[in-house]
């Protein structure tokens, strides 16, 4: 009899340090959550600095956008891109996944709108062709995102018209040279890796020994799968601009990212470092992103984030 207490006040002592446990458990579940859902809306500018122009070279500002996910009713998000122009970029680069909504297109272009006024380059995502589903939000932790079987069409057309209309050169699989502030840039964009759209295009050719003059190549892509880095550092690309990976989105502090949403390595997932391939090196800036899909509202240790790149003149050579 002895032994049957004291073994039911054993289970019930257990019990209760489960309960405790599961308890704490919940608890910290919903802190994170109510953290995270707080922190996608705390908006910041990265500011990077690479020095890739020709020598004598004023300063040029590029502001890259990426991964939006606009919804109907973020105000603030349209807001802090509207505050945007006052970095006065001297070109805008927009590498994808604009949309988390089929109503999205027509607040989006009024939030950019005062960005739009600015020379501007762009490439869609899967976000700009679908819209996302539902689905396990920890379902990102076994590899990279799939495309659902029958998903919602989004109207790309329409957004591609809003940005072509206000001046952005679509580099959708092809190529197109800029002279901005003096300086040419030579483009080159791929449709979305993530959906294996990409199909490269080579650079632009310009008239007779134009080719011989200042000219900057600048790789446009939204998913920063290994074989497009490796082919447009093969490809003698300056500089290649991504998104895609939203930084991880939920990160550890003071480890990183847990995932990718591709092959590119996890150190990798958002920051200005140079990609290596044969024996030749491009820098690559990899956006953290603005936003996150609706159905997995929620940023941990990884801001939004707008990138302002200041490319500066590279150092005089044989000087004596």
């Amino acid at each position: 009899m002895k032994i049957n207490a004291a073994l039911a006040s054993r289970v019930r002592s257990i019990g209760r340090g489960f309960a405790v446990t599961a308890g704490a458990g919940l608890a910290a579940g919903i802190a994170a959550t109510g953290y995270g859902l707080w922190e996608k809306n705390q908006f910041g500018v990265r500011h990077e600095s690479l020095a890739i122009l020709p020598a004598g070279h004023a300063p040029f500002r590029v502001l890259h956008l990426s991964d939006i996910h606009f919804v109907p009713g973020q105000d603030t998000k349209a807001a802090w891109l509207q505050s945007l122009a006052d970095l006065k970029p001297d070109l805008v680069v927009n590498t994808g996944d604009n949309l988390s909504h089929q109503h999205a297109i027509d607040p989006l272009l009024e939030a950019l709108r005062p960005l739009l006024e600015v020379p501007g380059v762009f490439v869609p995502g899967s976000n700009d062709y679908f819209a996302p589903s539902f689905k396990n939000p920890a379902s990102y932790l076994f590899g990279p995102s799939i495309k659902r079987p029958k998903p919602v069409e989004l109207d790309w057309p329409k957004l591609r018209s809003g940005f072509g209309m206000a001046g952005w050169v679509d580099l959708t699989n092809r190529t197109q040279s800029l002279v901005l502030n003096g300086l040419r840039f030579d483009f080159s964009g791929v449709d979305d890796p993530h959906l294996n759209r990409e199909k490269y295009a080579g650079w632009p050719r310009g008239t007779v020994n134009q080719d011989a003059k200042d000219h900057l190549r600048v790789a446009v892509i939204h998913a920063p799968y290994q074989r497009v880095l490796d082919h447009f550092t093969n490809d003698r690309a300056d500089l290649l601009l991504a998104g895609h990976t939203h930084g991880g989105q939920i990160c550890i502090p003071g480890y990183g990212a847990l995932v990718a949403n591709c092959d590119l390595p996890t150190w990798r997932a958002k920051g200005l470092n140079n990609w290596e391939s044969n024996g030749r090196t491009t820098p690559v800036n990899v956006s953290g992103g603005i936003g996150t899909s609706r159905y997995a509202p929620v940023r941990i240790a990884c801001r939004p984030e707008a990138v302002l790149l200041t490319l500066t003149a590279r150092e005089e050579t044989g000087a004596a």
